[in-house]
């Protein structure tokens, strides 16, 4: 858009932009995973957080405000999303943009939704755990749901690489969402380790009674 100069810029360990000791950051290549960034001055730039000039500062580095967003940018100078640096996954010595893999598994023909988090490990820092809604008229016998659930993962492994696809995979038709459509990583996550789950005023609706977060779909339920 005019008026906006976008990049994305190396990533550290911790999968935001490296910034070294002189306060410099690195463009990142062509199709290499960055943290998305805009050089300020922008039209609608934002002029700081009320009441926290530090976090306002803590947004820019080498030139560039960190939109805290990651991305690759094509040869063609197409930016694609990949998702939020604070949402990555630290698995195995790979960063992971649970987005990547929520496409993937969308792919496969019987899945409708999927929500994916890291679960801590001690060997690998954190495993991949997908949430997936089924499409209607999939079948929700337990036999054909143990089928269903090696042939998504073998889709997974086969686009992702067996490091980056779920390990695990559990059916789930009432994932929650915002009242926008969108699924609540945070609350998947919460609910999977016993966490506080936090603000709901956002969420769509409950889970129905009787189906704990995560579980099986019942078997007379709709995907929706």
């Amino acid at each position: 858009m005019p008026g906006i100069t976008a990049t994305t810029l190396v990533r550290g360990d911790e999968g935001r932009a490296a910034v070294d000791a002189a306060g410099q950051v690195t463009e990142a290549g062509v199709d290499e995973v960055g943290e998305l960034a805009l050089r300020p001055g922008w039209p609608s730039m934002f002029r700081g957080y009320l009441h926290d000039e530090q976090r306002y500062a803590k947004c820019f580095a080498g030139g560039w405000y960190l939109s805290g967003d990651l991305a690759r940018r094509d040869a063609d100078g197409w930016f694609w999303f990949v998702g939020r640096a604070d949402d990555v996954i630290k698995t195995a010595g790979h960063l992971i943009g649970p987005f990547e893999v929520e496409s993937c598994l969308m792919e496969h023909p019987a899945v409708a939704e999927a929500g994916v988090i890291g679960i801590p490990d001690p060997m690998i820092g954190e495993r991949i755990k997908a949430f997936v809604a089924l499409k209607p008229g999939i079948s929700r016998d337990p036999d054909d749901l143990v089928k269903l659930r090696r042939e998504i993962t073998g889709h997974a492994r086969k686009r992702l690489g067996p490091a980056v696809a779920p390990r695990e995979i559990a059916f789930d038709d009432n994932l929650p969402k915002t009242r926008s459509g969108k699924i609540m990583r945070r609350l998947l996550r919460a609910r999977e380790l016993g966490l506080a789950e936090g603000d709901l005023s956002t969420l769509e609706s409950p889970a129905p009674a009787g189906q704990p977060p995560g579980g099986e779909a019942p078997t007379e339920g709709g995907a929706r």
